[in-house]
């Protein structure tokens, strides 16, 4: 209320008036909204002709409110900011301002009074010659004072302190109620920004997509500006991902996190530290984001570094450039937690990505070096391992020319995944090749293939397919084809016709006999084999269709060396899949 002549009766009662104050305290959504109820309560009091308030960040005055007895209407300055090196702050007395409200006398005559401005000018102007001014902390290095000008010191009284003391307290207790929404609502904005940057690291096990997730999650949310720095197998941190809200920026942080020695210092400081920190003005003193910015309008403010450790190891660290103002850089908590969630979403990543690459390796170690060159046909295979696997599948083929110059091609998969799976792989390939090498025929290898797992002390079983390939008459190609338990090969005729072989036979490894079925197929120029197994039949689509439905059409479509037909089928099924991840092989014999 703005005019001391509204409701002076109902001021009269002051127990009632504080109440109604508090009330108010209540609802605000910022102290300064107090003083619409405030100011005019305050000059109702005996002796008052004049009243302020300040408010300051550190020695920086934000405004001034005033109101006087001959000019009650309040008004507020904000144009008079300046900085006031000898107004001391209060003590706040903790991060919530504990210290209460303290008083301080002033005598508006005496000239040298420089600790009371600019009050002093506008207390005299409306007519006071004594001051009372009561100071107290907002939190950080904000703080506020209010103050009433007298006619006279005499004009003070134990009831008039203590009812300023008492408005002060009023609104220490309301700004330390607004603190304390503001901090629960960013904390719960921070801690949805930590649960969506959790969720959305974690849904990627690559590692390259989890480092721009995080630069692309934290940018605007958190700041303006982002860097991932790694370290390398040397131990040296180096540039792995960066990202800026400006895409003009781009360039230049991309260039800073590569060469610029002060940021390279700075990351490898909080790397050593193990502990992150937040750099504002004076700190960023010969950085590359000084004020020669500030004219093109991209200056700097803030930088924060935080070391990116995860299950007892540093990996580097997480950089944040902000362009916006200090108080509004992301506190403390939230860089140390999205530090750490990052660095364990990296670690896994890096980890997974190490795992896949020795199974890989030892999947590699499990498939032939090269495949045979042939005079009568050419070779392609293609192994594809299942994305989400980090346990070596079980998936094998292999081609041989036997002692008789005859093609011999096999194809295979052992049931499960991990190093059993992958010690019986070696040995069916193994013993396969050796087998056809020597000339056996496919049923036959399949047998023998058979009582050689029957005597190991396995539970697991093997399909397999074989096919051995010899000069027909008049150019052509004969072939003689096995399965046990495999999938039945496919033949693609030159003419883009697709037929089955039609094999059958009991699975490797879970009867002493299995008596395997031959087919024997005849081949002329353009006409192919594809050998597969079950992981490029049994992938499906959303709508639950596998694969194999479509696999005749696929292949009738593929007119390509047979290296390329090899890749198109796996090329054409992963598109297809939507589930069934499974390793895939597929071998292709096309006939010159």
């Amino acid at each position: 209320m703005n005019s001391a002549s509204e409701s002076q009766g109902a001021r009269a009662d002051w127990p009632a008036e504080l109440h109604r104050l508090w009330l108010a305290a209540q609802e605000v959504e910022d102290v300064q909204d107090m003083s619409a109820h405030l100011y005019g309560l305050v000059l109702e009091q005996p002796g008052v002709v004049a009243v302020t308030g300040t408010r300051w960040q550190g020695g920086r005055l934000s405004y001034l409110r005033r109101t006087e007895r001959h000019d009650p209407v309040l008004h507020t300055d904000s144009s008079c900011t300046r900085t006031d090196p000898g107004r001391p702050a209060p003590d706040p007395g903790g991060p919530e301002g504990l210290h209460g409200p303290a008083l301080h006398a002033h005598d508006l005559s005496d000239e040298s009074a420089d600790g009371f401005s600019p009050e002093r000018e506008t207390l005299l102007r409306a007519g006071a010659r004594y001051a009372w001014e009561s100071r107290f902390a907002l939190g950080g290095d904000d703080w506020a004072a209010l103050s009433v000008g007298l006619g006279d010191a005499s004009d003070t009284t134990p009831e008039l302190l203590n009812r300023l003391t008492q408005l002060s307290e009023v609104l220490l207790a309301s700004n330390r109620r607004i603190l304390g929404l503001r901090a629960h609502e960013r904390r719960q904005m921070e801690d949805a920004l930590l649960a969506e940057a959790s969720l959305q690291m974690d849904t990627s096990l690559d590692v390259r997509e989890t480092l721009a997730r995080v630069s692309r999650l934290a940018v605007p949310a958190v700041a303006e500006g982002c860097a991932v720095h790694l370290f390398n197998e040397r131990g040296l941190l180096e540039p792995a991902a960066s990202v800026h809200v400006a895409a003009a920026e781009q360039p230049w942080l991309a260039e800073l996190a590569r060469h610029d020695a002060w940021l390279a210092d700075r990351c490898q400081e909080a790397a050593d530290r193990g502990s992150g920190v937040v750099l504002l003005a004076e700190d960023l003193e010969g950085a590359p984001f000084g004020p020669h910015r500030a004219d093109e309008g991209r200056a700097v403010r803030a930088v924060s570094v935080n070391p990116l450790r995860a299950r007892g190891k540093s990996l580097g660290t997480l950089t944040f450039v902000y362009h916006r103002e200090g108080e509004a850089v992301a506190s403390r908590r939230l860089l140390d937690d999205l530090a750490r969630r990052a660095a364990l979403a990296i670690d896994t990543t890096m980890a997974y990505e190490q795992r896949r690459h020795h199974v890989q390796q030892l999947q590699r170690h499990l498939l032939p070096d090269s495949l045979p060159e042939w005079p009568a046909a050419e070779l392609g295979a293609v192994y594809e391992v299942a994305d989400s696997s980090l346990e070596v599948g079980g998936d094998f083929y292999d081609a041989v020319v036997d002692r008789d110059g005859c093609l011999a091609v096999m194809i295979g998969d052992v049931c499960g995944r991990g190093a059993e799976a992958a010690a019986l792989t070696g040995l069916a390939r193994h013993t396969l090749r050796t087998l056809l090498e020597d000339g056996t025929a496919p049923a036959e290898a399949l047998q023998r293939l058979n009582t050689v797992l029957m005597g190991q002390s396995t539970t697991r079983f093997i399909t397999a397919a074989v096919a051995v390939f010899c000069a027909g008459p008049d150019g052509t190609q004969l072939a003689r084809v096995a399965a046990a338990g495999h999938p039945p090969p496919l033949v693609r005729r030159a003419d883009g016709r697709t037929e089955e072989a039609a094999v059958s036979g009991l699975l490797l490894g879970v009867e002493p006999r299995i008596e395997p079925g031959t087919v024997e197929l005849t081949l002329t120029s353009g006409d192919c084999v594809v050998l597969f197994t079950d992981g490029l039949t049994e992938a499906r689509s959303e709508d639950g269709v596998m694969f194999e439905e479509w696999l005749p059409e696929v292949l009738g479509e593929c007119n390509q060396p047979a290296p390329d037909r090899a890749a198109e089928l796996v090329a054409r099924m992963s598109k297809f899949r939507a589930t069934g991840d499974d390793d895939t092989a597929v071998l292709v014999t096309l006939v010159k």
